[in-house]
């Protein structure tokens, strides 16, 4: 049988390279804002004949755009500017038919207020926490019939957290070397990638619970491992299964989709590795560890 329980500090120094790699990133880079998260307006531009990106932007920079944001969109344009009114969306339009001698449609429009945007970034934040303080109750009440419940519940969060930090990060390295924005469909990738991970971890643990009941051995480095083996087929099979239906997404779907697929895509693969890899060693490490040196103290000399 293969001891990944063994093995956990190999799985531990790669999360921890990642980790710290992604928070250097976010540090100096930080995450890239779509007009979701810092206001403005943004549209997608079609052009009846080909236009280059250079003459786009040149063409932007002559009507007074030159902080726009321009990038290609499968045979269109996507272009983030500050914040217009509708009668100065109307005049760019017509500027850029004239200024690129092509007929021009906008498939598509919106604009955030600052107000909105910071609502957004404050909502994010609040609903990521509540979802951890909702996860840590409910492993804690699932898995209350075990010792120290409380402590499944937190291992589930810390590994959750592992999840999210390198969803994000790669985002951040992303928004620095691709120029990919993070806006509300971002949001909603992650919060889908928390529940996933909750789900690939719950199973784990209830599998490590089985072999606790059964008594299928004394020392719990062994249990744990037979639970993470017994459940090992069952979270690559639904894994894999997920991450080649969210693959066509990203290649067939539209470009606007691309952050809500992108989320998934990394949240879901790094969520089956730490299921695997990170969750139940956790509570083995805390058992050895935290725990063994707690009863060592309580001990009398």
């Amino acid at each position: 049988m293969i001891d990944l329980v063994g093995k956990r500090k190999w799985f531990f120094l790669i999360s921890a390279i990642v980790i710290i790699a992604g928070v250097i990133s976010l540090a100096v880079f930080g995450l890239k804002p779509g007009v979701d998260f810092s206001s403005g307006t943004a549209m997608t531009l079609h052009f009846d004949k080909e236009v280059e990106l250079s003459q786009l932007r040149q063409e932007l920079t002559d009507l007074g755009y030159d902080m726009a944001v321009v990038q290609p969109a499968e045979g269109d344009f996507f272009v983030r500017l500050p914040e217009i009114s509708a009668e100065e969306t109307t005049k760019l339009k017509d500027g850029l038919e004239t200024g690129l001698d092509t007929k021009l449609t906008v498939s598509s429009l919106y604009s955030v207020s600052p107000l909105v945007a910071a609502g957004t970034v404050r909502n994010t934040v609040i609903a990521i926490v509540i979802a951890a303080i909702g996860i840590l109750l409910y492993i804690s009440w699932a898995f209350r019939k075990m010792p120290n419940p409380f402590r499944w519940g937190i291992c589930a969060v810390i590994a959750l957290a592992h999840d999210l930090v390198v969803v994000i990060a790669v985002f951040s390295i992303l928004g620095r070397v691709t120029g990919m924005e993070v806006d509300a469909l971002f949001v909603t990738g992650v919060l889908a990638v928390v529940g996933v991970s909750v789900n690939n971890i719950v199973v784990v643990f209830d599998r490590i619970r089985e072999n606790l009941k059964r008594g299928a051995s004394r020392e719990l480095e062994v249990i744990v491992n037979y639970g993470i083996i017994e459940s090992l087929g069952r979270s690559l099979n639904t894994g894999l299964a997920t991450l080649f239906v969210i693959v066509a997404l990203y290649v067939l779907g539209g470009t606007t989709t691309h952050s809500l697929v992108l989320a998934l895509l990394i949240g879901i693969a790094t969520g089956i590795y730490s299921s695997i890899c990170i969750a139940g060693q956790l509570l083995v490490l805390w058992e050895k560890g935290l725990g063994k040196k707690l009863r060592e103290a309580k001990s009398p000399a």
